[in-house]
């Protein structure tokens, strides 16, 4: 018995994998490239050059303190942009609004954009305990961040850009990983 061309009706490709990236389980999750996944081991990345700076604070390893503490802000800082002038911008246009998620998060970059100053100002003048201590609320703002991001507003994306070519290729030029 022969096959139909019927039998073999096929989705577009991107299509398919979109579906796939929404009901996958988790366990195949890591398989499937979606436009966020830059993003998202872009946070763990900056989650450790900023666990690095912390620990040279710490230690008042000033000299390691502060070469940590400028690969993360160059890190984050092109986390930020990325997401501001590529992804929060297509999003945007994909939903028709300007306001909304995007928003609060760009508001939320303004606000970990001043503690890196703060923290920053503490590094020149070797204050460990100022350092540390705008670290632990830029750690708990990072997190919620995070949190909001991969699970509210990146699964938005996905879904809504899913057919955007090359978007995702965009963000992981955009985003520095030394």
């Amino acid at each position: 018995m022969g096959w139909s061309r019927q039998q073999f009706s096929l989705m577009p490709i991107k299509e398919t994998l979109a579906g796939i990236a929404q009901n996958a389980p988790p366990f195949l999750a890591f398989m499937i490239m979606i436009i966020t996944d830059p993003l998202r081991h872009h946070h763990r990345h900056c989650d450790d050059l900023f666990a690095d700076a912390e620990a040279a604070a710490n230690s008042n390893d000033w000299p390691c303190c502060a070469e940590a503490f400028g690969r993360f802000t160059t890190e984050l800082e092109s986390h930020f942009t990325a997401e501001e002038q590529i992804l929060f911008p297509a999003f945007e246009d994909a939903m028709g609004m300007s306001g909304g998620p995007t928003q609060v998060m760009r508001m939320e970059h303004g606000q970990m954009r001043g503690l890196l100053e703060q923290m920053a100002e503490a590094l020149q003048s070797r204050r460990s305990g100022q350092f540390c201590s705008a670290g632990e609320t830029l750690l708990i703002l990072m997190q919620q961040h995070n949190f909001k991001e991969e699970n509210i507003l990146y699964p938005m994306c996905d879904q809504r850009l899913a057919e955007s070519d090359g978007l995702a290729e965009r963000l992981r030029e955009k985003i520095t990983i030394a």
